[in-house]
């Protein structure tokens, strides 16, 4: 079971892997669901992490993904991974909180943070892409020319979209 943003629900789904989302927004929580996300909870609930304890039969998730960079996403995926589980941080964020004792050393996670890619995992990713056509034409949910980029990006900071594709030649 794992935690993860958008591509990552069509990655853990391609695994078939239980996925578990956290999104706030509506249009992107429908959108989750209907890439793969067995459940897509709300971080703002307060019973966030009992719901995914709920769900995991008390265990926690085995794997986490933040791909937000928002520090309560950090909290929140140290807190729902299972003992000796893992984390990745994508994401890009400021502040990093996490109790170090309880959280992570006490369950003996393995954080991971991650900016470069593996070349030597692009064929395996190429895979997933090729035999995820459908929900990646779900997931590029507008398209925009470069001229009308202002328009694209207003639109993404709605967060009432999926991924936004810019056409550099139209």
């Amino acid at each position: 079971m794992a935690l993860l943003g958008l591509g990552g629900v069509i990655n853990g789904s391609y695994r078939n892997a239980r996925v578990i989302g956290v999104e706030s927004h509506p249009y992107r929580a429908n959108l989750a669901k209907e890439l793969g996300a067995e459940v897509v909870l709300d971080p703002g609930d307060e019973n966030i992490v009992q719901q995914i304890m709920d769900l995991t039969g008390g265990f926690g998730v085995d794997k986490a993904v933040d791909c937000s960079g928002a520090s309560q996403a950090h909290k929140l995926m140290v807190d729902a991974v299972r003992r000796k589980g893992q984390a990745a941080f994508v994401g890009e964020g400021r502040d990093f909180p996490l109790d170090v004792s309880r959280g992570m050393l006490r369950k003996g996670l393995v954080l991971r943070g991650n900016w470069h890619y593996n070349m030597g995992v692009y064929p395996k990713l190429m895979k997933v892409i090729q035999e995820s056509g459908e929900k990646l034409d779900k997931l590029i949910t507008h398209s925009f020319p470069i001229s009308q980029v202002q328009k694209a990006w207003e639109l993404q900071m709605t967060g009432n979209c999926g991924k936004v594709i810019l056409y550099p030649w139209k």
